[in-house]
This record gives C-alpha cells, structure tokens and sequence, in this order.
C-alpha cells in the first residue's frame, strides 16, 4: 500500500526503504547521473535501507559495488541483488546439487551459479539439465550456438535473468539481453522462464532481503521496473534519466503505470511528484 506522505513532505518519507535500479537510474554507461549520489546519500542519513536491484547479470555484487564507489555512490556488496543471484537461487531449488548448468553469460551469472553448489559449464557436450542466460557484454555467437543444441532437448529447462530488450546509455538505447534471448526462441521455438523484472521474484527477494515494510522501487523502466513493481503489490517512482520518457509514460497501459515520476533519482527528496495512476 502506498504510504501516505504530506503534499509539502518529501516523498522518501513515505518509506523505510528504495530497492533502486541502476542503469538509467544511478548511471548510464559508465557516467553517474547528477544527483544520484548526492539523493542516496540523504535517504542514508535519514536512516533508510537502499538496495540495489538490477536485472543486469554482467558483474557480480563486489563488482557492482566497486564501480558504484567509484562513481562516488556508496555501496556495500551485501546492497547488492541482481537477477543472476535470483536466477541460480531457483536453479538450486529445482536441481540437485552439483547438477551441470550451461551458462549463457559472464562471469556475473557463473559465480552465483557456482555459489548455488551448481556446476557451470560451456558446452552442451558436458550434459548440463538446465540452461540459464543472462546479459554479457562479451557474449559470443557460440555459447548462443550451444545454448540451442542444448535446448533441443525438450526436457532441459531454460531460465533467464530478464528479458530487457535494450539497456540504456548515453548513445541511446543498445540490445540488451532479451535481444539476445530472441536470437536463441527463433533458433529453437522454445521460451525461457524468465526471473528478474518484470516478473515479481526479483522485488519479492530484495523485501524479503531488507525486511522492508514500507519499500519503494525506484526505476526508469516502465516495461520492467515499473511493470515489476506493479506485480509485486509495491509503490514505485519512474525516473525519467534512463529508458522510458514521458511520451511513453503518456502511452504507458494500467500495469506499468508508476505511482510517482520525476525527472531523476533526487525526486525522492521533494514532494508533490504524486502521479496518482499507478499502483494504489
């Protein structure tokens, strides 16, 4: 339910805690966005969680943290859940330990892939029982060729982190890992299960990791972020720095319609961003 906040009151004041995206959000690229830091830091001091929950799979949380600390945003590892930890978490529930898994990915999904007691593998000869695909910027048409082979068999499952289509920077949109998922559904006619936003379990982990009780999922999405918070029966802002812009938000459908928008992360910290069409 969305807290009630005074029309003069700053909006964070409505919440315990921000579970907050990254890209378009804290950064684009590799450039902070102005403001960011300076908004988190605020929340911080009043006594707020923030977590940082990302869809992104390419680097692990101590990787994640250290590039946000050198942007000048405080961090800690333990703020830190992406998809790809979500990801190897339902991959521990639905194979035994040990089970060979093929890694569609870096280094960010076969660490917590690893760290679920699963065996990551890169060829569909090692017999992996399951496949799950997350975003690399290194990622080569080969691990896609083998992701395929090892699709074929119907009974291998196939998990994804998320489904972004693009991911933002400051050149504009770039494919991100649901381009490449669609090369592998047209090479197979096969769909994956998909873990991260706009699927609820991602927001569901990060308030279950925080113990919120009053969260705000902050986002510049409408299709994941929002959608996602949506799903999960939580409040959300929608920054306007990222992905999504105000036409598209004036277009946007009931379910990826926000609480509140601004034009940044530091809308937090002033009042009247209601938007009153979002969740309620």
């Amino acid at each position: 339910m969305t807290a009630p906040v005074p029309e003069t009151a700053p909006l964070v004041d409505g919440y315990d805690t921000l579970l907050v995206d990254l890209d378009g959000v804290v950064y684009l690229a590799d450039d902070p966005i102005p403001g960011a830091a300076e908004a988190l830091d605020k929340v911080r001091a009043d006594g707020r969680r923030v977590v940082f929950v990302t869809n992104n799979a390419s680097r692990t949380p101590e990787q994640v943290a250290a590039a946000l600390q050198a942007m000048g945003v405080h961090a800690d590892p333990e703020e830190v859940l992406t998809s790809s930890m979500a990801a190897a978490d339902e991959l521990a529930r639905m194979l035994p330990a040990g089970a060979p898994v093929l890694v569609v990915g870096g280094d960010g999904l076969r660490r917590p892939v690893a760290a679920a007691g699963l065996q990551p593998v890169a060829k569909a000869d090692d017999g992996p029982v399951a496949v799950v695909q997350g975003f690399s910027p290194d990622l080569t048409w080969a691990l896609l060729a083998e992701a395929a082979v090892a699709l074929r068999r119907p009974d291998v499952p196939w998990i994804a982190t998320n489904r972004d289509a693009t991911l933002p920077s400051p050149r504009g949109p770039l494919p991100g890992n649901g381009a490449m998922i669609q090369a592998v559904v047209l090479a197979t006619g096969r769909e994956p299960t998909v873990i991260g936003k706009p699927e609820p379990q991602l927001l569901q982990a990060a308030t279950r990791m925080t113990g919120a009780k009053q969260p705000l999922v902050v986002g510049d999405r409408l299709d994941t972020d929002i959608a996602g918070a949506n799903r999960a029966g939580l409040p959300s802002l929608l920054v306007l720095s990222g992905v999504s812009r105000a036409a598209d938000l004036r277009a946007a459908p009931p379910e990826q319609r926000p609480t509140y928008v601004g034009d940044d992360l530091s809308a937090v910290l002033k009042p009247g961003v209601a938007y009153g069409e979002g969740h309620q």
